[in-house]
């Protein structure tokens, strides 16, 4: 069958940017945060980033080249950031074989079964990440605690991460001023002196390429600053109807992966909303049900689940929320 090109109607808008310009863009962002990991957590930082993002690209690469036949767009960079951002979101003690079985599912199962590319409706590091987690919890959950290359890969000191202790404390009957004082500062946490996975360490290496990628405009605004203001607010509203079982705002804001989430994985082109009304929607939709997670729910952490289950809804946004069409007459009275 011959494959029909759909071209819609002018007017068109030309662009330099292609996929591989704005992957490597994501690449460049996400350096701060991976030099950070490096210093944080040694050599399994570096032993899990290449492990996953090899394993990403070949697995790629052999579906394309042997059962799909079809050239491979490896080259584009699409399969590097989901390794970087797989990576991201596991243990850095975590073993070689599991970070290569999260690989098969996020690009073989989540992105490339729906067609590749463009066509895959969930996030599919999240995917890799929460299979992983299902199917091994305790490797998954067995955090290393930053100890810079003084420990190696597989021998690495675990601990709880802010958000276990802050859950495991609640669910004790302790009172949150009294675990805090086993937590990391605030402002430790904004540096990354944490436990957890390699995409939880250091908010101020994220934040700097989130301005990076505002910068170039590879995503706007929306989603993140709707995403970290729903989780404000909430946690916020929380806070100050009961300060010894909830934790402030900014502790939320700095824990977990929500820095992660909402600036990397939330913007993804293909998963989230085509206009900037959909976009908040989606980011309030993925603040509520983080904090509902966090809060009630059995996991500690909820980003990724809340990621995902929004990403179910967003061909009803872009069905139901479209932009003005051009030229329509706009009624003023």
């Amino acid at each position: 069958m011959t494959n029909i090109l759909n071209v819609s109607p002018s007017p068109h808008q030309q662009s330099p940017e292609t996929t591989r310009k704005l992957m490597y863009g994501v690449v460049i962002a996400l350096l701060p945060a991976l030099a950070a990991s490096i210093y944080y957590f040694g050599p399994g930082a570096i032993i899990v980033t290449l492990t996953s993002v090899l394993s990403c690209v070949a697995v790629e690469y052999l579906i394309q080249r042997f059962i799909l036949k079809v050239k491979p767009s490896i080259s584009d960079g699409s399969a590097v950031v989901t390794g970087l951002l797989l990576a991201f979101n596991v243990p850095s003690n975590l073993p070689v074989h599991i970070i290569v079985i999260g690989a098969i599912i996020a690009i073989g199962v989540a992105k490339m079964t729906f067609g590749g590319l463009g066509n895959n409706p969930f996030t599919p590091a999240l995917v890799g990440r929460v299979f992983l987690l299902i199917s091994f919890p305790v490797q998954m959950t067995s955090w290393p605690v930053p100890t810079g290359f003084k420990t190696g890969y597989a021998d690495a000191v675990t601990g709880a991460t802010p958000l276990g202790l802050l859950s495991e404390g609640v669910k004790n009957g302790e009172a949150v001023s009294a675990i805090m004082e086993k937590i990391p500062s605030h402002m430790q946490l904004f540096y990354g002196q944490m436990g957890g996975s390699m995409g939880e360490v250091a908010a101020l290496a994220l934040i700097i390429g989130g301005i990076y990628l505002l910068w170039k405009k590879i995503i706007t605004w929306h989603i993140p600053v709707s995403v970290l203001v729903t989780v404000g607010l909430l946690t916020g509203i929380l806070w100050l109807a009961d300060p010894t079982k909830f934790a402030d705002p900014l502790f939320h804001l700095l824990t977990g992966g929500l820095m992660l989430g909402a600036i990397y994985m939330a913007t993804d082109y293909v998963t989230s909303p085509m206009t900037h009304k959909g976009m908040i929607i989606y980011g309030i939709g993925i603040g509520v049900i983080t904090v509902s997670i966090r809060t009630w729910g059995a996991y500690p952490e909820g980003v990724s689940f809340a990621i995902l289950i929004m990403n179910a809804f967003v061909p009803l946004l872009n069905m139901y929320i479209k932009p003005r069409r051009f030229g329509r007459e706009v009624k003023h009275g």
